[in-house]
């Protein structure tokens, strides 16, 4: 029998893939997400998902950037204090889970109405419900720096218990995980 030789450059790149496998594992399937949107819709499945991954024992971060400040801003916020830009920006906006449009068949705020009207038919836990159990169960919500000083939105006008950070805090996590998602 002869003996097969393997080259030399075969050999490396098992030995790359098996690091690579190595080190997706050491990660636990841990997820990072990138919530972008405002819309009430995309910010649900956002929450469902971060909810199963947490209920599945995986650490969840997410990063809420743009017009998903929208989604964790606190109902009572006001334009008080803004210059006016930033108070054209707050009058504009929703504030808070239960004033956010629906991404499509939104017909001037009705959508949504009639989706949590739906929802509640079939005992489906709303979007604020969904936001609280994740906080509750462990989600580490880190609000875009940036996005809340061109918006000119405070740490004080967002849920408590959220956190500030830029772009690296977002890497940072998805470092850390195996997945990350944009929504």
């Amino acid at each position: 029998m002869s003996e097969t030789t393997v080259p030399s450059g075969v050999e490396a790149q098992v030995k790359e893939l098996q690091e690579r496998v190595s080190k997706l594992e050491d990660k636990n399937g841990n997820l990072t997400m990138v919530l972008m949107s405002g819309d009430f819709d995309k910010a649900f499945a956002a929450f469902i998902i971060a909810n199963g991954a947490i209920a599945m024992g995986k650490e969840v971060t997410m990063f809420v950037t743009f017009w998903g400040l929208d989604v964790i801003k606190k109902p009572t916020m006001t334009a008080s204090g803004k210059k006016f830009l930033e108070k054209m920006v707050t009058w504009m906006r929703a504030t808070g889970p239960n004033q956010l449009p629906t991404s499509k068949m939104n017909f001037a705020g009705i959508g949504p109405k009639l989706f949590r009207y739906m929802m509640g038919k079939h005992k489906v836990e709303g979007l604020d419900s969904m936001i609280d159990m994740a906080r509750e169960f462990g989600l580490k919500i880190i609000a875009c720096q940036m996005s809340m000083d061109v918006m000119g939105i405070k740490q004080d006008d967002l849920l408590d218990g959220v956190e500030v950070g830029g772009v690296a805090a977002m890497l940072s996590s998805a470092y850390k995980s195996n997945t990350t998602l944009f929504i």
